[in-house]
């Protein structure tokens, strides 16, 4: 099993291998396999970045991620500005109903709200506005309406999970209440905790998915 000093090692090689990320600008702290990134990026996007890396590495469990967005002067944009952008950017998805989601911006962050059919087209909405100058933060509050029964979608889930490759489906249970979403089990990674997550999320009518699935690290011999 990989110590802490083994785990901040492996976090900090792997936001060097990214190559939009200053490494030296991340602090990287571990302890008991929980790592917490601090400093400061100039983007929100950079932000999300270094969050997929760090989900990388194995020994993972958790992530408590303190990053700060600090818009560079020449990226910094006025919140009518961003919002405007925000609308252009949604004008653009043809997934997603632009006119259904409402846009709220506060000294760069941005808020969603509104009413969609598929968790895929929450994603998307957020998505498209990620890599916009001037954005600080996204609070994405768009809700997805049910459209198929509990039964049915326990069922679409379980079998996207036997199709992809790397889950465990044997090891993962999906219980659906009005479209909410719980997963149990265990995983060998955080890397298939978030991907099981990410699958329950495109399943058409889920509201919300709590993933209380158990990172199972194998013992290493020595």
């Amino acid at each position: 099993m990989k110590t802490d000093i083994q785990i901040q090692r492996d976090v900090m090689d792997e936001l060097k291998w990214q190559p939009f990320l200053r490494s030296s600008e991340i602090g990287v702290a571990v302890t008991n396999g929980v790592v917490t990134l601090s400093g400061q990026v100039d983007s929100y996007a950079k932000k999300l970045d270094a969050e997929k890396a760090v989900k990388k590495v194995g020994g993972v469990k958790a992530l408590a991620e303190d990053l700060q967005v600090g818009v560079s002067p020449g990226y910094r944009k006025t919140d009518t500005e961003i919002a405007e952008a925000v609308l252009h950017a949604l004008r653009w998805q043809s997934a997603v109903e632009q006119e259904l989601i409402k846009i709220k911006v506060e000294d760069g962050c941005v808020k969603l709200e509104g009413e969609v059919e598929w968790a895929y087209q929450r994603a998307i909405a957020e998505t498209a506005i990620k890599q916009l100058d001037g954005v600080r933060a996204i609070y994405n509050l768009i809700r997805v309406k049910p459209v198929i029964t509990a039964y049915d979608l326990e069922k679409s889930i379980s079998a996207a999970f036997e199709r992809h490759a790397t889950i465990d489906a044997s090891k993962i249970t999906a219980q659906v209440i009005e479209g909410k979403v719980k997963l149990r089990g265990i995983v060998r990674s955080l890397t298939e905790k978030e991907d099981a997550e990410s699958i329950a999320w495109k399943a058409p009518g889920v509201v919300s998915v709590r993933n209380d699935l158990v990172i199972e690290e194998p013992e290493f011999a020595f």
